[in-house]
């Protein structure tokens, strides 16, 4: 990896410490244990969390460098260090893509009958489908831009595919540039008319180049996108009444973000290259840092791999992960009986997605709106599918006369078009729906369903570490909870009065709530385990996250390992804790966990000196979470579902196929099965989720990983609620 160069050597560089995490995401891409589609799907996902990268931290940094920003990292680094080290590790990583999809992948998938082929390939009948092609459905779509003093260099919007063409005059033998945008409404990936053959749709266009430009020499005609800046900036005041209208605003600007990578195709001449830099550095605020030669990176022949993620699901089984089976837990499988009076005797702790998704929460959700006893619906949403069974039972439940309450979180990340149109749709059917609150993201994952019953009022709760999203829940594992706990379910319905009216800040009863209390409890969690080893007895501490970048919190993990205090973190991403350096954080271990389903679940476990506290919930130990959002994390008390949260902390730390072991300079290294034999995460939960034989389950759901998921539309910011697309925002 990129030397870190720290001048604070107690913490990582956050931005370094995500590109290994995005590198162990490529890892699964070039590990030939993994199957062949599923290595392409990998590959994809790769390429679709770098643009992201650079949509949101690079041009942070870029920004911050244009602006005179002198502030450093965590770890000293300034913004100029952080580029450079930045674009050192980028460029490596580029190059393991490269070679990893045009050396490896291309040529697998070939032997297994996949072709992806060019248009000089094809033969006489599979050439002429494809004239037909783009005669009736992609030449209408195009549009030739020239470039000179007449036409001004076009507007390139963000992750487009567009060809660079030059173009020579016959009669005068000017030489001319002009831009050719690769349609998104179109299909990356145009079938030949043999099974699993396909053409770019940039290489159709470019076969037919002499129609777009009639009696005109073609010279050359190079692809390249771009990637502009695109986070939004929301002023938040007391006065700042319409939070809705404002977000808006902000997504149509975003469209004209300045540009912060320029991916061009192999080959591309300098000229070219400086030419697209000239123009695109006219286009620019005067205030942004300009375009050089280090925005511009070559990933090869073929751009935006996140496009393969379309070609992952061909149906051939034997290249791909076997089906997922979930299964209904086994407290909900009498058909019979109704899912409250299930929790009223007992509570149930899910673990999706090897537990139904849609057999447990999606039910309660479902039976409330249709349960003339229930009088309210409460939930929060931050990325849903809102085509799925949970928006569409709210819209009932509201048409049946329930008061029903959605906070909408509108600034879900590249979710926020999701978002508002999910919200539009709810309030036309009467739902009443609420935007947060200002300077906060809601992330926590709660909902409420009010009943009555014949001894009086009675609140039942879900509290999840997942979104309530139908798509994810297949392939994000997350933790939940649905009970009536009287304690847990008063301090639910405080939380929707702060949310949707007015509040000072509630002393919550049972559960830990950011922005309040968060940090202070978790710190001070923490501290006690040190308190418990520095007085003899035993210190133990195990957290799994999906990132660690609070530095109060890294410093109290360093004190407990200073007194004595065991620590195990599973942290899938982001890491900026160093762990395993003498005096410092020698007890401290930090494991990762990449594999076929995205682990997202937020798990701690004190030791407490062998009266140990369980914890879950949608917090992850960093500044953004623990100040700028409203998370929930929720005690667990009864005995046999903490054994079950550390069964699966056990399988987490004794995984020797998936785990990958952190080590002191923020490289990782992947543990190996040995004599062992393998013991992989994801294998193991798939067939003993809870320590109980998954095989006896009745009622088993099959879903295949990527079933009934529409495909991202090209050129479109990656959203988590359209596919397992991106890892790196929630």
């Amino acid at each position: 990896m990129a030397t870190l160069r720290p001048t604070n050597p107690a913490f990582l560089n956050r931005e370094l410490s995500w590109l290994e995490f995005n590198s162990r995401v490529l890892h699964e891409a070039e590990d030939e244990r993994t199957p062949l589609l599923e290595r392409l799907k990998f590959l994809a996902i790769f390429g679709s969390n770098l643009d992201e990268f650079y949509m949101v931290r690079v041009a942070g940094l870029r920004r911050q460098l244009s602006a005179g920003v002198l502030l450093t990292s965590s770890d000293g680094l300034t913004a100029s260090e952080q580029l450079e080290l930045i674009d050192e590790r980028v460029r490596a990583l580029i190059a393991r893509q490269r070679h990893l999809l045009h050396e490896v992948l291309l040529p697998l998938l070939r032997r297994v009958g996949v072709r992806i082929v060019s248009v000089d390939e094809l033969d006489g009948e599979e050439r002429t489908r494809i004239d037909r092609y783009f005669e009736s459905d992609v030449y209408p779509v195009l549009t030739p831009l020239a470039v000179d003093p007449g036409h001004p260099f076009p507007y390139i919007s963000n992750l487009s595919l567009s060809l660079a063409v030059e173009l020579r005059d016959p009669v005068t033998g000017t030489v001319r540039f002009a831009r050719v945008k690769v349609p998104k409404s179109l299909p990356r990936w145009v079938p030949t008319g043999k099974p699993h053959s396909y053409v770019p749709l940039e290489s159709v266009i470019t076969a037919r180049l002499d129609t777009l430009f009639p009696g005109m020499t073609v010279l050359a005609c190079f692809l390249f996108r771009l990637t502009r800046y695109s986070d939004l900036e929301i002023s938040h005041t007391e006065d700042s009444e319409d939070l809705l209208a404002m977000i808006e605003e902000q997504l149509f600007q975003r469209r004209f973000g300045e540009v912060v990578r320029v991916e061009v195709q192999t080959g591309m001449p300098l000229h070219l290259r400086e030419l697209l830099l000239d123009e695109l550095r006219t286009g620019e605020a005067p205030e942004m840092a300009p375009l050089s030669e280090r925005e511009i990176l070559e990933p090869g022949p073929l751009l935006d791999v996140g496009d393969f993620l379309q070609l992952s699901s061909i149906d051939l089984p034997e290249h791909r992960d076997p089906p997922l089976i979930s299964v209904v837990p086994a407290a909900l499988r009498d058909a019979s009986r109704s899912i409250f009076d299930v929790i009223r005797e007992r509570e149930i702790l899910v673990h999706h997605p090897f537990d139904s998704f849609g057999a447990s929460v999606e039910t309660f959700i479902e039976t409330a709106a249709r349960d003339d006893q229930v009088l309210a619906i409460k939930m929060t949403l931050y990325r849903t599918s809102g085509d799925g069974a949970i928006v569409q039972a709210l819209t009932q439940a509201a048409q049946r006369g329930k008061q029903v309450a959605v906070v909408v979180e509108l600034q879900a990340r590249f979710d926020e078009t999701n978002n508002i149109a999910w919200a539009r749709t709810l309030e036309s059917f009467g739902v009443h729906v609420a935007y947060g609150l200002p300077g906060l993201k809601v992330h926590t994952k709660t909902a409420l369903v009010v009943r009555r019953e014949h001894d009086g009022i009675r609140r039942y709760v879900h509290i999840g570490t997942g979104n309530y999203n139908t798509r994810t829940a297949r392939i994000y594992t997350d933790i939940g909870l649905l009970t009536c706990d009287e304690g847990i379910a008063a301090d639910i319905s405080d939380l929707f009065n702060s949310l949707t009216g007015y509040s000072r800040g509630a002393e919550y009863r049972r559960l830990v709530v950011a922005p309040a209390r968060m940090r202070t409890r978790v710190v001070g969690m923490i501290d006690r385990e040190a308190a418990h080893a520095l007085a003899g007895r035993r210190g133990r501490i195990i957290a799994k996250m999906n990132a660690l970048v609070d530095p109060e919190c890294i410093e109290a993990l360093y004190r407990a390992s200073a007194a004595g205090v065991e620590v195990d973190l599973i942290i899938r991403g982001i890491c900026c804790l160093v762990p395993g350096v003498a005096g410092l954080s020698e007890r401290i271990r930090v494991l990762s966990i990449i594999g076929r389903f995205l682990e997202h679940s937020r798990i701690w476990m004190f030791g407490n000196d062998d009266a140990p506290e369980y914890y879950f919930g949608s917090a992850d130990w960093m500044p953004r979470n623990l100040d700028h959002r409203v998370e929930v994390v929720t005690p667990v008390v009864s005995e046999e579902f903490q054994q079950r949260l550390h069964s699966v902390l056990d399988v987490c730390l004794g995984d020797n196929r998936q785990a990958w072991e952190m080590q002191s300079d923020g490289s990782y290294v992947q543990r190996l099965p040995g004599e062992r034999g393998e013991r992989a995460t994801h294998r193991m939960l798939l067939r003993d989720s809870w320590g109980a034989n998954r095989d006896s389950g009745i009622f088993p759901i099959q879903v295949s990983p990527l079933a009934n998921v529409r495909p991202m539309p090209r050129g479109q910011p990656p959203s988590s609620s359209a596919a397992f697309v991106t890892i790196v925002d929630d």
